[in-house]
């Protein structure tokens, strides 16, 4: 095989490796990095800004120009909170030519020196934190190094395709055929990061939207490198390996290049002549004034080589030498050239020679190391990036160069700083230079083309609210609208439906209409059956057992704050004491009051009651004391004692915590004799915690119990207390304490007081954080936690940060119970991130609070989604509710006069959800239009402080005071490990927990502990704030420092634990310590002479320790002749070895987190199958097993013959209603056992083959639990999951199977979840143990804080464990140790939020609510987060976008909505589409291609698919995709690839995009005018000021006019303030003008990228599977995404039909409109018991026929003043599919009547709209069903 055929192998092997890759569009910064640096690749991001069109390169070198791009896109990805350092490679040089532009190779490659130098001089100074390295390649060790060291999490590269070029012809005049070698070049670095375990972001996919960079992060496999493409790859065209392609151009000679620029420095003068005036760009410090600059110093070094070797270049030389002197002196606004055309084919020819040649030589000398030391050492600013001008370079040749007065041309300083840079040029050439010198480089200046364009005047608007805001904006205003908005054609809207609130509301049956008897018992069921699961739901989440609380019954009491529930006073004898006021003696001593009788009776039943406790207590003790097995013993006590009612505890805990310690005592006593102490020093850590917890019932104890207490502690050598007091009487025990026989000699622990207590009893250290009693609470609250409380008494708004566990919860719930106090009518509304948190919160509110009602209506709770509603959520007092609908709620007009004003109170959970790239938005926009105080809560803000400042400024502008109030720890600490899964696994069954006592999972084979310290190995990371120590790792820590400190770097005295903890120690103590340990810690850590790096590797030493056993066996002495080898990369083979570990170690209940759903359910299935095939085999060769079924058969086959059993007796009662007698109970108990196999089931699992905790639910509950999932069509392999205890969840799951999985979890009989991050996301799901089993691109820094949270139960587990499984040690130490995502925000005053305002203030007549919610959104100082204070841009921003829906007929000259107001409002989720849409619909053309829907309904409606789907739902793909469309579309049957919009539509959508342009220019150039002052002469990141300030004008140049609105930057090629595009208009705009493109209503036709055909595929096949194959999208997100254009379909139905004002159909058919599959579940739930679940399946598959629209009589409709009891609109209508495949034909062929305007041709598009929707709906729920 030839070396050719071989290299095109391995360039077919490259290309299709990368193609096979999956890829993810995130938000970079939000979804994926946070605050994580990753590796820019420069020449990458060159190739990419040098692909800008705009810059003139070909005809005028730009140089400039392509600068200002380049720093254009760093800065928009530092201003997005990108953290990154740019990496050069020398091997990847040729990579930054464009390829159709490689023939001008020389003058990139210079442009590629020139930034490198400019950013490596100016970056330390403006961004200190971007470091830009040079390497040879990838290969270098010096790289390898600084990836070790810098702790790079991602690489973002080109990956060598390219966006189709508008001049289609350019590949082919330039002689290269295509770019394969740079495709494969970049594909090969982008392996080769791959395999060293980097994922890759495409800077070529980069799309900013708004604040947030979305990218594609392209995923790969660690290691996946075959060796052929380890050899270096080709990095230029095949047929131009020298650099420039063969042209015949002479080649210059750079020999000796080095040793020329050294002679050049040595005699480069000092300055110019004492007459020289120095020019703008010469450093103009005093000491340097008259210095050469580093631009001119290369100008003449270059020049000089060039006149040596080629002297007749003096003409072109002498006009390039007066182009540099010019640069110094014309301001960069007067450097518009215009275009000259060289008139002669060789001189153009010459022209482009000498350009070249400049071009090698200067980018020699640049990169020369003389060049830069000497220039580094000078101390003299860089400018190099204004080296070239070349149509200023070209006017000078054409205009001046050779003119007999060019002397007379210039003004004098010019040319004396010319002259006197001529006569140093002639010095080193010999070549004298004079600007009359003649040149055959003849040239015609090109006028620019005129623009014919006229802007149009701004329309007429006045409104009195707004104008108030917009008065300062001077614009010119049209006398008169154009004829083209006619106010005659224009329609007033009027939300007279509300397509939102869809679902029937599951409340009294009054509101849901009622047609029949029938349909009505039917709804009245799934009312009960619905309020029974969120009863058990809530009494899931009270707590561990079940049990529901009895909710709190709620009074209105005016003026007072919440009170604890149900509190216990105790009466005072006061009334006795004052009747014996004033009695003398000798007097009779009166009877005793009836009070006093009363009390004396209490206190008899209450000594009886205490003396009948103590006797129960003496019995069942005499049972322990039968127990020999201490440890049997003390779980058995435990038990006891959490088991006995609260007031028989207050009177027996003391003395039985004191009888436990005996059974401690005894175990320690056997482990000191054994020569145990280091295992038996947990049993110690229990002993101190019993005793700690003795001297807090300073009320119980007695003097016996002390005494006995501290004799314990004197006995073991463990701190005790002086400060306890007892009761005045004492109590004798009721049995003999025993440790007295005990000798203290051998029962000492043997350690220093505190360091026994750091190194083991951390997890039991007192919790108090300044705790004191508050009678506004149950509990004593921590001092943050009264400082909350403070804050909501007073009313103000409160933003609260602390991290899971803490104690959050109980805000919310204080807060709910003042407003249901306060009155009836206020309204308080909890906003949770997801419908999931909306149900828990829902079921909690249920289960705490009742209030009664004097009206009917109204209620308690009630939650409102998308999807369905519970109870009335315009009657209710909690609403509990999603972004979304909140945001509807609060700009629906129907609410602004009755239910809005009526709000008190906003609860944001999650708070940090604002950063979401989705529904961002939703959340900024409703901070600033909340109407009251807001409650703010998160446990993961990375910029709190920021977070802070916005938000108190947005609430201080509404009147409202915010007050931020931060805790940082957590309750229990959490302890991670690294897990090293077995090489071989036999597993027989689970084996027994006897872990008595055991905290982690420390000496658990496979098990590494991991320090925090451990995983900063990245010093430039720094030490989060959040970095948490437990008390043992303090010790750890200091000892380990203490050990390597040296004379320069001690350690304190005050550190040592000696000096800083007090001999009893408290987590509080310890927390001061951590803190400053972490503070020397950092020290050390920012110092590199410290002794960092030993502490560092020493307290990583365990992580480097490998599992000493290959074989793990369970249970631990199972033989098994069949031993599965592990793969310890395959979860599903790793996840049983190590859930049956944590079964071992009791540290189950585990969640196992996977962000991968179908990787959840198949590990789930694994694990099911593992554990069904070792219980049959068991079952198989159990003898015991054999002898139980023998049994149970002979017991089946006899047990008909007896009679019947006696009926179970009920409350220990006999038939009779007498109760029982003790013996009669346990005659009872033996009849009701009857037999060993009453309750045996052969077909359950065994308890050996399951995780499920069969004592935590009923059997007879589980079994209602299977027949509703079997209803709902849960898959059987899921159930019989759940009966092994196990469960998955993810939001792709079946919705009542998702909350069935909580319920039993919560309730401890499901004991490992196999979960991915949503449920991290607020659900109460707490565990022991977190496990994170394998890595995601989803798996940040926030997610991981999120779901380790789920650890650490509080209340149930003093200590929680994280695990690490399958993730590698770099990826375990960034997660640890990365500082949470700083929170950017968004822009919120979006085109349609302006609308909607709008809609809120007329149709709610100028309510005082949306004048406020007005008034208050345009007052904000500072609109959004992260943003600056630009107060008059937004105005300005405002009113332009009022000009846009003025001229695209959605608002009148007054304000007032009209026309199709509601289908953009309707569809304000889907903007910018929404606006698309609306232009299609306005222009006629649906009413056009709709008009033959009776005719033609299947060309029509596949026309229409395409339609739609080009303007929703948008995915794009790859640009890379497009290579292999041929290759795809030939081997798939699917539509890969979206086609090209129609003709028309694509034309009306530009025409619409340019009238979009032409208002938003005018608002640039409005703005600017009024605004902007100043040159734009200063480059966006380094800050670089360039360019002259010569005053004088210089006629013989003849500069194009100044820019107003373009940079100046950007018109260096030519450009005016005529903008091609809205992208043009906002990537070219000068600096003060804010202007982000995805707050312009447009939409990019064509589309940037290939869009991906999936929703029109899915159309025209109806499966999914092609969907994941050909179209590439994860089976996880297929639901979803047809689920979402469900949901558009169904609003622009609804939209339309409340437009026509047809009448509404029955609230059943609303089930349809929303989409939503949830919705079409609660369809089931009305069936359920109705008929067989088959039945039922069939039902969702089957497509009703609906009734034909009709068309209703005009008749005025009246808006409702509210929105419930509103029947919304069901246009769904549905099409009896009779039509035959012949009139699958395409569309062209429209009806070209104009309908746009008549209801008749927009009843043809509803009618279309409603067949699509059908024929959508009817796969859609097919594929559900």
């Amino acid at each position: 095989m030839s070396d050719s055929e071989t290299t095109a192998d391995m360039d077919s092997e490259i290309l299709d490796w990368y193609h096979g890759l999956h890829n993810r569009m995130l938000d970079l910064v939000g979804d994926y990095a946070g605050n994580e640096r990753f590796l820019l690749e420069g020449d990458s991001l060159l190739l990419h800004c040098f692909e800008d069109m705009k810059i003139d390169v070909e005809d005028g070198f730009q140089l400039l120009h392509a600068v200002y791009v380049v720093e254009r896109f760093l800065e928009t990805l530092v201003r997005r909170l990108c953290n990154f350092h740019l990496i050069f490679f020398n091997e990847n040089e040729n990579l930054c030519v464009p390829p159709y532009n490689f023939h001008l190779k020389p003058l990139y490659l210079l442009a590629r020196s020139v930034i490198i130098r400019h950013l490596k001089c100016h970056l330390p100074k403006s961004q200190p934190h971007i470091d830009i390295h040079n390497f040879s390649s990838t290969d270098d060790p010096t790289f390898q190094q600084y990836l070790e060291s810098s702790g790079i999490y991602f690489v973002m590269c080109h990956d060598g395709a390219h966006a189709a070029i508008e001049s289609g012809e350019r590949f082919s005049e330039l002689g290269v055929d295509d770019c394969t070698w740079q495709k494969v070049a970049y594909r090969t670095m982008i392996r080769r990061f791959i395999s060293a375990g980097f994922n890759v972001a495409l800077i070529n996919a980069v799309e900013v939207r708004d604040t947030k960079v979305m990218t594609m992060i392209v995923e790969g496999r660690r290691g996946d490198i075959v060796s052929s493409t380890t050899k270096n790859y080709q990095n230029t065209p095949k047929d131009s390996a020298n650099g420039v392609p063969e042209n015949g151009l002479k080649k210059l000679s750079l020999n000796n290049h080095s040793d020329h620029v050294g002679t050049f420095l040595q005699s480069l003068p000092s300055g110019f002549p004492e007459h020289h005036g120095p020019g703008s760009l010469l450093n103009g410090s005093p000491t340097s004034a008259n210095l050469f600059t580093e631009r001119l110093s290369l100008v003449i070094c270059t020049l000089s080589q060039l006149l040596t070797e080629r002297p007749e270049l003096a003409p072109l030389v002498s006009a390039f030498l007066l182009h540099a002197t010019l640069l110094s002196h014309i301001p960069l606004s007067a450097r518009r050239m215009k275009e000259v055309k060289l008139a002669d084919k060789a001189g153009n020819k010459e022209y482009r020679q000498f350009l070249e040649d400049f071009s090698v030589t200067a980018r020699a000398t640049v990169d020369c190391s003389r060049w830069v030391q000497h220039f580094d050492a000078m101390g003299t600013q860089c400018d190099v990036v204004d080296l070239i001008d070349g149509r200023l370079f070209k006017t000078v040749l054409s205009a001046v160069q050779g003119q007999l007065n060019a002397t007379t041309l210039l003004p004098e300083e010019v040319l004396l700083e010319f002259n006197s840079c001529a006569k140093i040029l002639e010095s080193h050439s010999g070549v004298e230079l004079r600007l009359s010198q003649q040149h055959d480089l003849t040239g015609k200046v090109l006028e620019p083309p005129s623009d014919k364009r006229i802007i149009p005047s701004v329309l007429q608007f006045s409104n009195g609210v707004f104008d108030q805001h917009l008065s300062s904006i001077k614009i010119d205003v049209a006398v008169r609208d154009p004829s083209n908005i006619d106010g005659r054609s224009t329609r007033i809207f009027k939300e007279i439906s509300h397509w939102h609130n869809a679902r029937r509301p599951i409340d009294r049956m009054k509101v849901i209409k009622i047609r029949n008897d029938k349909q009505g018992q039917r709804l009245l069921k799934a009312n009960q059956r619905y309020m029974d699961e969120m009863l058990k739901y809530a009494a899931s989440l009270t707590n561990a057992a079940g049990k529901i609380l009895n909710p709190q019954t709620i009074t209105v009491q005016k003026g007072s704050k919440p009170s604890p529930s149900a509190p216990i006073v105790n009466a005072k004898n006061s009334d006795a004491a004052s009747n014996m006021k004033g009695n003398k003696p000798g007097r009779k001593t009166p009877v005793a009051t009836g009070k006093e009788l009363a009390q004396a009776s209490r206190n008899s039943k209450k000594d009886a009651y205490t003396e009948k406790t103590f006797s129960a207590w003496a019995t069942m003790r005499e049972t322990f004391d039968k127990i020999g097995d201490p440890e049997a013993r003390y779980q058995r006590i435990t038990t006891y004692l959490q088991d006995l009612p609260a007031d028989k505890s207050k009177i027996l805990s003391a003395e039985i915590i004191l009888y436990r310690l005996q059974a401690l005592l005894e175990i320690w006593s056997r482990l000191c004799q054994a020569d145990k102490r280091g295992e038996g020093y947990k049993i110690v850590a229990l002993l101190w915690n019993d005793i700690k917890t003795l001297w807090k019932m300073e009320d119980k104890l007695t003097k016996t119990i002390v005494k006995h207490a501290l004799e314990v502690c004197r006995i073991l050598g463990i701190p005790s207390t002086d400060t306890i007091s007892t009761t005045a009487l004492d109590q004798p025990l009721t049995f003999t304490f025993k440790a007295s026989l005990a000798t203290s000699s051998n029962l000492s622990i043997n350690l220093p007081a505190r360091e026994f207590q750091l190194l083991h009893c951390g997890p039991y250290m007192d919790r108090n954080m300044d705790s004191r009693p508050d009678n506004r609470v149950t509990f004593n609250p921590d001092g943050w936690q009264r400082a909350v409380l403070d804050e909501l008494d007073a009313n103000n708004s409160v933003f609260v940060v602390a991290p899971t566990s803490a104690g959050k919860t109980f805000i919310s719930f204080y807060a709910m119970e003042k407003i249901l106090r306060a009155d009836d009518d206020g309204v308080l509304v909890y906003v949770a991130p997801t419908k999931a948190l909306v149900n828990q919160i829902g079921a909690e509110v249920q289960a705490r609070f009742s209030k009664s009602y004097k009206h009917g209506g109204k209620s308690v709770w009630a939650i409102h989604t998308r999807d369905y509603r519970v109870n009335n959520p315009a009657g209710c007092q909690i609403l509990v509710t999603v972004p979304h609908i909140l945001q509807i709620m609060l700009l629906t007009p129907a609410n602004a006069k009755s239910w809005a004003p009526r709000v008190k109170c906003i609860i944001f959970d999650e708070i940090h959800s604002i950063g979401q790239a989705e529904d961002g938005v939703v959340w900024e926009q409703l901070l600033l239009l909340a109407p009251c105080p807001i409650i703010a809560l998160s446990a993961t803000v990375g910029n709190p402080e920021t977070f802070n400042d916005w938000l108190a400024a947005t609430q201080r502008s509404s009147g409202f005071k915010l007050t931020m109030i931060q805790h940082q720890h957590r309750y229990s600490d959490l302890r991670k490990y690294m897990y090293n899964p077995p090489k071989e696994f036999a597993f027989g069954g689970l084996g027994k927990r006897s872990t008595f006592g055991e905290l982690g999972l420390d000496g658990v084979p496979g098990f590494q502990f991991f320090h925090p310290v451990a995983s900063l190995i990245n010093k430039s990371r720094g030490m989060p704030a959040d970095l948490a120590l437990e008390a043992r790792d303090c010790l750890t820590l200091w000892q380990t420092m203490a050990k390597h400190q040296t004379p320069d770097y001690p350690v304190p005295e005050e550190l040592d634990p000696k000096v800083s903890c007090p001999q009893t120690i408290a987590k509080a103590d310890v927390i001061i310590w951590e803190k400053e340990l972490k503070t020397l810690l950092s020290f050390w850590m920012s110092d590199s002479n410290s002794p960092f790096d030993k502490v560092l590797q020493e307290l990583s030493a365990p992580l480097e320790v490998l599992r000493s056993g290959q074989l793990q066996s369970s249970p631990a002495n199972y033989i098994s002749e069949t031993v599965e080898e592990i793969d310890p990369n395959n979860f599903r083979q790793t996840a049983l070895p190590l859930v049956t570990d944590l079964h071992e170690r009791n540290a189950l209940p585990a969640i196992l987190f996977n962000y991968d759903r179908s990787a959840c359910e198949q590990i789930a299935k694994a694990m099911l199958d593992r554990l069904e095939r070792a219980e049959t085999s068991w079952k198989e060769t159990s003898p015991d097993w054999k002898s139980l079924m023998k049994g149970y058969e002979k017991w089946q086959a006899t047990r008909n013959i007896k009679g019947p059993r006696p009926a179970k007796s009920k409350k220990n009662k006999d038939q009779d209603g007498e109760r029982l007698s003790k013996t009669d109970l346990e005659k009872d108990s033996a009849d009701r056992e009857g037999s060993q196999y009453e309750l045996f089931e052969p077909s359950a699992p065994r308890e050996e083959f399951s995780f499920a905790d069969l004592q935590k639910v009923e059997r007879t509950e589980m079994e209602e639990y299977f027949r509703k999932l079997e209803w709902k069509g849960v898959a059987k392999w899921l159930m019989m999951l759940l009966t092994r205890g196990i469960g998955v969840h993810h939001a792709g799951m079946n919705r009542k199977y998702r909350q069935t999985v909580e319920i039993l979890f919560r309730k401890g009989y499901l004991r490992v979840v196999i979960a991915t991050g949503t449920l991290a996301l607020g659900i109460n799901m707490p565990c022991k143990t977190v496990v994170f089993s394998g890595d995601s691109v989803f798996l940040t820094a926030l997610n991981f804080r999120q779901g380790a949270g789920r650890a650490g139960r509080r209340g149930f587990d003093i200590l929680g464990n994280v695990i690490f499984h399958g993730i590698s040690l770099d990826k375990a130490c960034r997660l640890l140790s990365s500082r949470l995502p700083d929170l950017n925000g968004h822009f919120p005053m979006t085109t349609t939020l302006v609308l909607r305002l709008f809609t809120l203030l007329h149709d709610s007549k100028d309510s005082t609510y949306a004048r406020r919610a007005i008034n208050s959104l345009l007052s904000q100082p500072r609109l959004y987060l992260g943003g600056e204070s630009f107060k008059d841009q937004v105005l300005h921003h405002v009113r332009f976008s009022i000009e846009y829906l003025r001229r695209q007929q959605l608002l009148g000259p007054g304000g007032e909505p009209i026309n199709f107001t509601s289908c953009v409002s309707h569809l304000y989720f889907t903007e910018n589409s929404s606006f698309a849409f609306h232009a299609l619909l306005k222009a006629g053309y649906f009413h056009s291609l709709c008009a033959d829907i009776r005719e033609k309904p299947q060309a029509v409606l596949r026309q229409l698919m395409l339609v739609l789907a080009r303007l929703f739902g948008r995915r794009p793909c790859r640009q890379s995709d497009s290579e292999h469309i041929k290759e795809i579309i030939k081997r798939s049957s699917s539509i890969v690839f979206l086609p090209e919009l129609p003709k028309k539509a694509k034309r009306i959508l530009q025409e619409h995009n340019q009238e979009t342009l032409e208002t938003f220019t005018t608002y640039v150039k409005t703005f600017a005018k009024q605004h902007v002052t100043g040159d734009d002469r200063t480059l966006p990141l380094t800050g670089l000021s360039v360019g002259g300030s010569h005053s004088d004008s210089m006629h013989a140049l003849e500069s194009l006019p100044s820019t107003t609105a373009r940079s100046h930057f950007v018109a260096l090629s030519g450009h005016s303030d005529t903008f091609t595009s809205i992208s043009d208009l906002c990537s070219s705009t000068r600096s003060g003008i804010f202007l982000e493109k995805a707050v312009i209503p447009h939409l990019d036709v064509p589309a940037t990228a290939p869009l991906n055909a999936y929703l029109y595929d899915y159309f025209m096949h109806g499966a999914v599977e092609p969907l994941e194959i050909a179209n590439g999208i994860r089976k996880g997100e297929i639901w979803f995404l047809l689920n979402d254009f469900s949901l558009v379909l169904a609003t622009i139905v609804t939209s339309l039909a409340n437009f026509l004002n047809v009448e509404p159909m029955d609230e059943s058919d609303m089930v349809n409109i929303m989409g939503q599959g949830d919705v079409m579940e609660e369809e089931v739930d009305g069936e359920e018991g109705s008929e067989a679940p088959s039945n039922i399946s069939s039902k969702l598959i089957k497509a009703k026929v609906l009734e034909p629209l009709q068309k209703v009589q005009k008749t005025k409709k009246v808006v409702p003043d509210s929105w419930e009891g509103q029947a919304d609109i069901d246009a769904g209508e549905e099409y009896i599919s009779s039509i035959t495949h012949d009139d699958w034909m395409d569309a062209d062929n429209q009806s070209n009547s104009d309908s746009s305007t008549n209801d008749e041709g927009l009843m043809d598009v509803l009618t279309a709209m409603q067949m699509l929707k059908a024929t959508f709906d009817e796969k859609f729920k097919a594929m559900w069903a």
